[in-house]
């Protein structure tokens, strides 16, 4: 039998559930996408771009401020880099980015400690060792450059031309004011012969104490060490660029003495700028012939507010540096070396130092294969001549008078005036200064201090510490009230003429100093009843310069020449 059977489904929910789940997913699809997007991009941004723009802003940085202290300071890119780590910027793993005690971060990678080691984040990636890189790069380059570098960096750093990226070394060199300073290790040739390679070492132990110093007392950072040249080096204590500086003084006037309203005030602002204008117009002039600026050579540094604190600190900067080399304990070691003084003692480190003021042109010396940045100046080779003079005189330190007259009254108040002279190379008439210097008998191991000590010395500067500071007392120790007063009465007779009057004041004033050297007694134990020992005690603690200007007079037959005018001149070097 034929049959049929008839069925009727409703899938009308099926359908709708479907529905709504296709259209559930196609909305969660993007989602997901964009989600996962999103955490690809955290790790580039992580891993790549944040390390990119952290090389971007130290490049920045150093364009900006090619002088700037080394640091890999980038908290938005630490703080994406360790997010969610519980990790800051300080981390005490092996091979990570520190900050050191100053606040000052250092680079302590360690190329060699990542591999196998999961903690090493820092460096672990290509990106993080081309941070490393460029910081090191222009840390490099600040180190070796220096002040008269910092130009050179930032105009090659933000430069282009076209589409590539261009480096000239050779660029325009800028008319600054600055003090300059010489210092010489006394005897090298001895060291050298003796020595050999290890002479590297005693350059070094040196270098750091000189460095350390004029870093330190360079007021706002100004002061750097341009060269180092074997046995010397070249100190810069920078000013400012001629232009900056005219500009600031002009600005400092016009403001001082602006009146307030008025047609009259309008017009005289109108005529101090026109006059600010011209200067800047000489300025530009000459820095295109690349000569020194004619305002350069008129402007009195006096008009520049705290230039007294500045040059004192500047002085203070090497008379600190004699301290140190004959406190430091690495270098009155060498004393100790038996291939510089048999074992006994008899020959120890000592220096002389330059200084002179003035402008210099600032700048690179050189071409595409080898480039120096350094100073051109009459007052660099004048500072030079003053280092060498200190040979004549048996002094430690000799500074012109350009230097001498911008210190403060206590300042000036220790400096003697020791000659007025012409140097070999110039035809300028100037009086040359000393600080009396003495090592031994100052002890100036006693008086050692930390190195937070001595910033907060520095920082804290006053004009009484040329009276008080423990440093500057012990190494004048030898020079008494009527030794000044003998002396100087010896110099007025000299410049005077009346030569066998001032040969007999510095004789006396010799006897002075060899008699209070005696009571002082920190010869004494060295003395004994030989006549050769009592000479040689005489020989080591009579005043130098006192001597150097009676044996000039008594080279002339003791008699001042017709045309004597109170000065004569320095032939050699």
């Amino acid at each position: 039998t034929a049959f049929a059977i008839s069925a009727s489904f409703n899938y009308t929910h099926a359908v709708r559930q479907g529905s709504i789940m296709s259209f559930v997913l196609q909305l969660l699809l993007p989602l997901i996408i964009i989600g996962s997007l999103k955490v690809l991009r955290a790790d580039a941004v992580n891993l790549v771009l944040g390390s990119l723009r952290s090389m971007l802003r130290i490049v920045a940085r150093y364009a900006k401020n090619p002088l700037a202290q080394s640091s890999i300071d980038d908290d938005d890119y630490y703080n994406n880099r360790h997010h969610g780590t519980g990790r800051g910027r300080n981390t005490s793993d092996s091979g990570s980015y520190a900050s050191s005690a100053d606040g000052s971060d250092t680079d302590d990678y360690d190329g060699d400690n990542d591999e196998g080691d999961n903690n090493n984040i820092a460096g672990a990636y290509e990106t993080e060792q081309l941070v490393t890189a460029v910081s090191k790069i222009t840390d490099l380059l600040r180190k070796c450059w220096g002040v008269a570098g910092a130009d050179i960096i930032s105009t090659n750093l933000a430069s282009r031309n076209g589409d590539f990226e261009v480096f000239n070394p050779t660029v325009p060199g800028k008319n600054v004011f600055a003090l300059f300073a010489f210092a010489k290790i006394c005897d090298f040739d001895h060291a050298l012969k003796n020595l050999g390679g290890d002479v590297m070492i005693l350059i070094n132990d040196v270098a750091d104490v000189v460095h350390g110093e004029v870093f330190r007392w360079g007021f706002g950072d100004s002061g750097q060490c341009n060269k180092n040249l074997g046995a010397s080096f070249f100190m810069v204590f920078r000013i400012g660029s001629v232009k900056d500086t005219v500009e600031k003084l002009d600005e400092a006037t016009r403001v001082v003495f602006s009146t307030a309203g008025g047609r009259k005030a309008s017009i005289k602002k109108r005529s101090r700028r026109s006059r600010v204008s011209l200067a800047y117009s000489r300025v530009s002039s000459t820095d295109t012939n690349n000569s020194p600026m004619e305002s350069a050579r008129q402007l009195s540094l006096l008009r520049i507010p705290g230039i007294q604190t500045f040059t004192d600190r500047a002085v203070i900067g090497m008379l600190k540096s004699f301290a140190g080399i004959h406190r430091d304990n690495q270098l009155r070691a060498w004393s100790r070396d038996f291939r510089l003084s048999a074992g006994v003692g008899t020959w120890s480190v000592d220096m002389i130092f330059g200084m002179d003021a003035g402008w210099a042109v600032e700048g690179a010396v050189g071409s595409e294969y080898k480039i120096d940045a350094t100073y051109l100046s009459p007052h660099v080779n004048m500072a030079a001549r003053m280092m060498s003079a200190c040979k004549h005189y048996g002094v430690n330190i000799l500074v012109s008078e350009a230097v001498q007259e911008l210190m403060s009254e206590p300042a000036k108040n220790k400096m003697r005036n020791l000659d007025r002279v012409t140097v070999k190379g110039s035809s300028q008439v100037q009086n040359v200064y000393t600080y009396d210097t003495r090592s031994r008998g100052a002890d100036f191991f006693l008086h050692n201090v930390t190195d937070a000590q001595a910033e907060d010395q520095a920082r804290s500067y006053e004009p009484s510490i040329w009276d008080n500071d423990a440093d500057l007392k012990a190494m004048r120790h030898h020079v008494t009230e009527d030794f000044d007063l003998e002396f100087m009465a010896g110099m007025k007779y000299y410049y005077d003429g009346d030569w066998p009057a001032a040969i007999e004041k510095f004789e006396s004033a010799n006897e002075i100093m060899v008699t209070a050297a005696m009571e002082e007694g920190y010869l004494h134990d060295e003395m004994d009843d030989s006549p050769d020992r009592k000479e040689l005690y005489r020989h080591e603690t009579y005043d130098r310069p006192s001597r150097y200007l009676i044996n000039f007079m008594k080279s002339k037959g003791s008699k001042a020449p017709e045309d004597w005018d109170g000065w004569h001149p320095l032939l050699s070097k």
